[in-house]
């Protein structure tokens, strides 16, 4: 174990802008990386699959629930998710009647919006309740101040990155 690790002190606190001495492990995009596939593993899986929904799936759905109509470029921006994950995300939701498949337009036949079912609505209604429920209580192992510096470190990082 690094004495850091033991002392408890933050890697980053002292971080030089070459990056010397920071390891892979303390990378921004490992610990988050990590964080992430933990939170979804633990949190997201559980209350998809009692819905009989992938973790795509149900991000896909929550998506178009939300938007009511989205243009698949949109979808595919907003989910985070590659094109082709999208694309056979939205199939398999269609196929289950969760999802409608449509041209964009008269004038766009080649570019498709997703647009919500009945169905898909009433789904969506079942597990919007847990899905808040179960994010919310991870989010809230943090102190208010903690949720509120994290939350606008997220957005400081979303920003640069964006730039």
């Amino acid at each position: 174990m690094k004495k850091q690790e033991i002392a408890g002190e933050c890697p980053w606190s002292h971080l030089e802008p070459s990056g010397d001495g920071l390891i892979v492990h303390d990378f921004i995009t490992t610990k988050l990386s990590t964080l992430m596939s933990a939170l979804r593993r633990q949190l997201t899986t559980p209350y998809a699959s009692q819905f009989d929904l992938s973790v795509s799936e149900w991000r896909v759905l929550s998506l178009i629930a939300h938007a009511g109509t989205l243009p698949f470029g949109e979808l595919v921006v907003q989910s985070t998710s590659d094109k082709a994950l999208v694309s056979r995300t939205i199939r398999l939701l269609e196929q289950r009647n969760l999802i409608e498949i449509k041209p964009e337009s008269d004038t766009a036949k080649k570019r498709i919006a997703c647009s919500i079912t009945p169905e898909g609505e009433a789904l969506h209604a079942k597990v919007i309740p847990l899905a808040r429920q179960r994010q919310a209580e991870i989010i809230c192992e943090l102190s208010k101040e903690e949720r509120e510096v994290f939350y606008a470190a997220i957005d400081k990082l979303q920003r640069a990155i964006d730039k």
